[in-house]
């Protein structure tokens, strides 16, 4: 009994024994396995701190090779280098920079001026790039005038022409805001609340009276900016009287025409070059030969053209509903002398006023009516007839195709810079043109007389008048409109037979003596 309990005891010591043994391995896996972790660990963070360390010392020791290779630069520098040509010494580096300054001076921008803003004036710009160049013009000086914010005036896209190009596209949108801004405060476009309701048609929206004073503005269009917000003028050509406006915005007329209404770099680049081209090769007369199918069918003026011509023409008078006269007397319109010359007579002028054979002749227009058949006359009396399309690769005219008013742009570049200027109509880029022409020294521009032409003319070819005498009569008739000084010719009652302000902007020329600057009236 005592044996059997005995070994009753021994197997149950046995058994504790297997147990805390079996603990004992499963206590010292589970040991191991959290030490071999901490010991991972912590042999990370050393490498950690190693990384830090050797960053920090290399940080460190790179900074110091800086510093004594300065130190070094600085002190033997000049005496290893003295003497050696270097391109990056301190005193080129510094003539550099003064040159720099020199040749490129810093823009200075004009204060904004400071006003309570009255609203905002949306504009929509129409017809062909002179006419709305002067529109612009225009609506700066009157949103001046209203303590406005004036938006980045839309340009027209249903004209004849349809060019779809923007602002942008043609002027220096960047030069047109900075350039006024101590003037007129100018945004490429409303703020976003309201251009939202502009979006949902909330927008006032009329046409100004045609050759209004600066008045009818304050009292008619000022009161309906406060009230709505946002005024949209749809029409903007001549809405501006030529004269008995305040110097002060006579002044602002010319500012805007002549320093901020730049064009595009690529414009002004391309015009340059053409001038460049024509210059090598010695003077140049730019002749706006204003004789294309739009001006022909708008006018009615059909001289030198045949059957089919005479009803094309007609045709597009009638196609165009906003062309309000349809039923035109062509005869009686060119006496009057509200036609174009034609080519054929526009070179028996520029003969009878001696105009070198031999001289460029820059074409400033689209396409001749009539094409070669047409300009043999011309081509024949003076025969280096060029355009900006024999000039220039069709490369560098690639991106303006179709796109009028571009086009335009570098023909008034060129029309600027040319020895002579000989428009055959007074359009809105012959009068445009002249007036920047007067403002730039009075270049010589010939003002052909054409209703006196076409008399002359006629009695040449009729036999009444003998070549020298034609040619005598023809110089008589234009002694004085050679772009000489003047002032504008005011009808009180009759605005649009006045003379126009773009065409002699006399307040802003420089001053000259009083029997230059008489009136012509």
């Amino acid at each position: 009994m005592c044996r059997i309990e005995g070994e009753m005891e021994e197997r149950e010591r046995r058994r504790r024994r297997w147990g805390l043994g079996v603990m004992g391995l499963k206590g010292t896996t589970l040991g191991d396995s959290r030490v071999e972790k901490l010991k991972s660990s912590v042999v990370f963070s050393r490498s950690r701190m190693k990384l830090w360390m050797i960053r920090a010392t290399t940080m460190i020791l790179l900074w110091t090779c800086l510093v004594q290779l300065t130190t070094l630069g600085e002190l033997w520098g000049p005496r290893v280098l003295k003497g050696w040509p270097c391109c990056f010494s301190q005193e080129s580096a510094a003539a550099l920079v003064v040159k720099s300054r020199l040749e490129v001076p810093a823009r200075v921008l004009p204060p904004k001026r400071a006003y309570k803003n009255n609203g905002y004036l949306m504009v929509s710009c129409n017809g062909g790039l002179n006419q709305m160049r002067a529109a612009i013009c225009d609506m700066v000086a009157i949103a001046r005038y209203l303590n406005v914010t004036l938006i980045v005036p839309g340009l027209d896209k249903t004209s004849f022409w349809a060019d779809p190009s923007e602002f942008q596209d043609i002027f220096d949108v960047d030069n047109f805001i900075m350039s006024l801004r101590d003037e007129v405060r100018i945004l490429r476009e409303l703020p976003p609340r309201l251009k939202r309701r502009v979006q949902l048609g909330m927008i006032y929206t009329m046409p100004p009276i045609s050759w209004s004073d600066i008045s009818y503005y304050h009292n008619q269009v000022l009161p309906l900016i406060r009230k709505y917000k946002v005024v949209h003028l749809n029409r903007t050509d001549a809405r501006l009287a030529n004269n008995g406006q305040p110097l002060e915005i006579q002044k602002l007329r010319c500012r805007v025409n002549f320093s901020a209404l730049k064009f595009t770099p690529q414009i002004e680049e391309l015009g340059k070059k053409v001038i460049r081209l024509l210059r090598q090769k010695g003077p140049f007369m730019v002749l706006h030969l204003r004789y294309e199918m739009d001006m022909l069918a708008f006018s009615g003026c059909t001289q030198g053209c045949n059957k089919e011509e005479v009803e094309e023409l007609t045709r597009m008078r009638y196609a165009y509903p906003w062309w309000k006269e349809k039923i035109i007397n062509s005869d009686l319109k060119r006496r009057d002398g509200l036609c174009p010359l034609t080519p054929e007579e526009t070179a028996l002028t520029l003969r009878a006023l001696d105009i070198d054979p031999s001289i460029q002749v820059y074409i400033a227009a689209g396409e001749i009516y009539g094409g070669t058949r047409r300009m043999a006359s011309l081509t024949a009396a003076y025969p280096n007839l060029v355009r900006k399309e024999t000039l220039l690769e069709p490369s560098e005219l690639r991106f303006f195709q179709n796109h009028s008013s571009q086009m335009a742009a570098l023909d008034y570049l060129v029309s600027l810079e040319s020895d002579i200027f000989v428009p055959t109509y007074d359009g809105n880029m012959a009068k445009v043109v002249e007036g920047h022409r007067r403002y730039l020294g009075f270049k010589k521009t010939i003002l052909l007389d054409r209703k006196h032409l076409v008399d002359l003319i006629d009695q040449y070819y009729a036999g009444s008048l003998t070549w020298d005498e034609f040619s005598a009569a023809v110089k008589e008739a234009h002694t004085e409109r050679m772009g000489n000084p003047t002032k504008r010719l005011v009808i009180p009652d009759r605005p649009k037979e006045e003379d126009y302000f773009y065409s002699n902007p006399w307040e802003c020329l420089e001053p000259s003596n009083e029997d230059e600057t008489s009136s012509s009236i």
